[in-house]
């Protein structure tokens, strides 16, 4: 009997011979000079990164392969024009950004907001968006966090079965069932058999994020590193360690739930690579989203203290990222944190999280343009387009041009919340993860669960699926009461840590 040939285990985002392709790109992008190195490459016969997925088809002979291990290193090794103006270290980027104090314990006085901007008080809001909410709509604490909560859960739920797809794709599927502009979640009824042929669905997310498939909130990576934070803090307090970070993914995340920057350094732990060197060693992906997705805890549990927020999202970030990536994480936390405060609009709060990024950074200046575009075009899709042609360069997943976009819905959406994470998703790119983070902010300046249409809620039944801890099944009720409980702290007389667990 002749069994059959094994199919290769094309695991994505490790495989040295794309993760080689995916650096050249990074090094053009921190200015870095790799065209030497790129030369060597392609005269081996050496394959460029895939565009869109995490390996390639076929794996590499063991000659390139180890080429491309040693070109990583080499490539590691190059020094960058951008250094000055893009530091990863605290003090770095606390001496870019002196209005801030970043990294200090301080109070409302560190949330002014001096970040040179767009006038943001005013913006022409657009199609397809419902009226604003006007204040946050709750009544305490618990309430607002359960909304964000939701509001992230909802978002990310939204965006799930089109990502990957491109901007094209996502506007044919939501034109095609009378969905567009976006309102209301994704649908295949009505779908002509030649469109779900060209731009087929998420094939992991299709059966539990379309309209007709949602039975409670799937799990996502967008919700398991809110949990897992919750877990950090509730272990080791707010002045946790990155080493902290890295020992609870050991001990609570399972490495097929990482992805990009986080894979390759959950390996890198692995391998015995000490933090934050696990951000640089062989990660390609160290300027991509993934620590942004992990900060709205450090955000939700910080009201009033945007800056201390940012340096709890640096301590996190560092494990996996560096400089635009880190910034990335930084930004979401002071946003989240002034939202927190209940006084703030949408765009104190985005101005506010400028002041904590360096000013000459390439995250600040698409944050910057993104939120000017937004002022300046009812249209949104004519945003969406500048952004898409403005970045065309970057990787989907690369946290520049999906800051960006997030920071131009909550303008353009004036903080209304079907509207943000509608235009979030409608922009492209990381779909489900800026859809996320665009609900927890609208969310949360919403105020309370109430505040929120109920065709966002419902279909969710307050229910979590995860395989972090103990949380599967939780009810986002819970998981705000969990939240609240960490919140707001002194930091003279922190609450004792969890005990450690086996």
């Amino acid at each position: 009997m002749t069994l059959p040939r094994p199919t290769p285990l094309r695991l994505t985002w490790v495989q040295p011979e794309d993760l080689l392709g995916h650096e050249l790109r990074q090094a053009e992008e921190d200015g870095r000079s790799p065209g030497a190195i790129a030369a060597r490459w392609l005269r081996a016969g050496g394959p460029d990164s895939p565009r869109r997925a995490g390996a390639s088809p076929q794996p590499a002979s063991p000659y390139l392969r180890a080429l491309a291990q040693d070109l990583l290193d080499e490539l590691a090794d190059l020094p960058s024009r951008l250094a000055d103006k893009e530091p990863t270290d605290l003090a770095g980027i606390r001496a870019l950004c002196p209005a801030t104090a970043v990294g200090r314990r301080s109070a409302r006085a560190e949330r002014v907001g001096t970040a040179e901007t767009a006038d943001l008080s005013k913006s022409p809001g657009g199609v397809g968006a419902e009226p604003p909410l006007s204040g946050r709509g709750g009544s305490g604490e618990e309430t607002a966090l359960q909304a964000a909560w939701l509001g992230r859960a909802a978002g990310c739920l939204l965006g799930k079965p089109v990502e990957k797809l491109p901007l094209k794709g996502i506007r044919q599927l939501a034109e095609a069932t009378g969905n567009w502009p976006l309102t209301t979640w994704f649908t295949e009824h009505g779908l002509t058999p030649e469109l779900k042929a060209k731009y087929p669905w998420n094939r992991r997310s299709a059966p539990t994020s379309l309209a007709e498939n949602i039975d409670g909130m799937p799990e996502d990576d967008d919700l398991n590193y809110p949990l897992l934070n919750l877990l950090l803090l509730r272990r080791h307090g707010r002045h946790f360690t990155t080493t902290d970070v890295a020992r609870l993914w050991l001990d609570e995340l399972p490495a097929g739930r990482t992805f990009t920057a986080e894979r390759v350094a959950y390996r890198n732990l692995l391998d015995g690579v000490e933090p934050p060197h696990t951000a640089r060693h062989r990660n390609p992906f160290r300027e991509w989203i993934g620590a942004l997705i992990r900060a709205d805890v450090h955000g939700w549990t910080n009201p009033g203290a945007p800056a201390t927020a940012a340096e709890q999202a640096h301590r996190d970030a560092v494990l996996t990222h560096t400089a635009n990536g880190v910034y990335a994480a930084m930004f979401t936390a002071a946003v989240i944190a002034e939202a927190a405060t209940g006084t703030s609009d949408i765009h104190t709060c985005l101005r506010t999280g400028l002041t904590v990024v360096p000013p000459d950074s390439r995250l600040a200046d698409a944050v910057r343009q993104a939120i000017q575009l937004a002022g300046q075009h009812q249209d949104f899709d004519h945003v969406v387009d500048e952004l898409h042609a403005t970045h065309s360069a970057y990787h989907w997943v690369h946290a520049v041009p999906n800051t960006a976009l997030i920071a131009a819905a909550l303008t353009h959406a004036d903080g209304d919340f079907t509207a943000s994470i509608c235009r979030a998703v409608s922009g492209g790119w990381d779909t489900d993860s800026n859809g996320a983070t665009a609900g927890s902010i609208a969310g949360l300046l919403a105020g309370s669960p109430e505040a929120l249409p109920a065709r966002w809620t419902t279909p969710l039944k307050n229910r979590l699926a995860t395989s972090i801890g103990d949380f599967d099944g939780t009810g986002f009720d819970t998981l705000a009461e969990l939240t609240a409980r960490l919140t707001a702290r002194p930091a003279t007389s922190p609450s004792p840590p969890e005990a450690p667990h086996p």
